[in-house]
């Protein structure tokens, strides 16, 4: 693998992590939005561009989701009581997502992300959020849920906290302790999603060599070890700015790599 190669997911992994820290997100549009762009230039296999930039934006988010749900557990900001009764259906809905992946082209893949990516740039623009009206459904209402969270997140290689943070937060648990809870339930996501996607690109002969499935591992190496290394960054830059200016900032960012990401791929 070129250096040069190497150099360019690491300093997108530095991206990644500094604006997960900066503003709470799991960095999937960040990832897979850069990675079409950065496969396709690279004369990856047109047909699979997004299968690939999707499973390795869900490999590199189980390291992230890992250390992230730690740390929010060290505070006990975790319900774990949430965390059991979604899980099973967040790995159904995940396992559902890479089969629909599997045989949808790249072209319906960029539309859902696209889609998906409009969703998550309105709501951190206008900063949309639920007012707390309700309380928490059953377990197996939560399962439900779970399963379309788990099959949104792995058609779209992450995003788990867009539609998470904002039910949690509508079913009157507070911020902080809905944010703890999606990432405890993005870590076994990622990792079913991963999976799957490793296995579903298993025999496909074209694929790009050092990938394993559609996991492109120089991308996931370099993008995991450099993002847990700037989200402290971040974190720190957050409480010196105001939060409205930097989801501003942030839509704009995101607004330019769709258009990118539409024209590219």
């Amino acid at each position: 693998m070129p250096l040069a190669e190497l150099g360019v997911y690491l300093g997108l992994g530095v991206v990644v992590g500094f604006f997960a820290g900066l503003l709470g997100i799991g960095g999937g549009i960040i990832v897979v939005s850069s990675l079409a762009l950065i496969f396709s230039a690279d004369g990856f296999p047109p047909a699979f561009v997004m299968h690939l930039a999707i499973g390795t934006s869900l490999a590199a988010m189980m390291v992230g989701s890992f250390a992230s749900f730690r740390a929010h557990d060290r505070h006990e900001a975790v319900d774990w009581s949430v965390v059991r009764s979604m899980t099973p259906g967040l790995l159904a809905g995940a396992l559902v997502g890479v089969v629909v992946a599997r045989f949808a082209s790249t072209a319906l893949l960029k539309v859902f992300f696209l889609c998906f990516a409009a969703f998550v740039t309105a709501q951190m623009a206008l900063n949309l959020r639920p007012k707390p009206s309700r309380s928490l459904p059953g377990p197996k209402a939560l399962g439900a849920i779970g399963v379309f969270i788990g099959a949104v997140a792995s058609l779209f290689g992450g995003g788990a906290a867009a539609i998470g943070v904002p039910f949690l937060t509508w079913c009157n648990v507070t911020t902080h302790r809905a944010i703890g809870t999606v990432a405890a339930m993005g870590f076994p996501l990622a990792i079913a999603g991963t999976l799957g996607y490793a296995v579903a690109g298993w025999n496909v002969p074209v694929l790009p060599r050092l990938s394993l499935g559609f996991v492109y591992l120089p991308a996931f190496i370099g993008i995991s070890a450099t993002s847990m290394l700037a989200a402290p960054w971040g974190a720190r830059l957050a409480h010196r700015l105001k939060g409205a200016t930097l989801r501003r900032i942030f839509a704009i960012f995101l607004i330019a790599m769709g258009v990118k990401v539409a024209i590219s791929v």
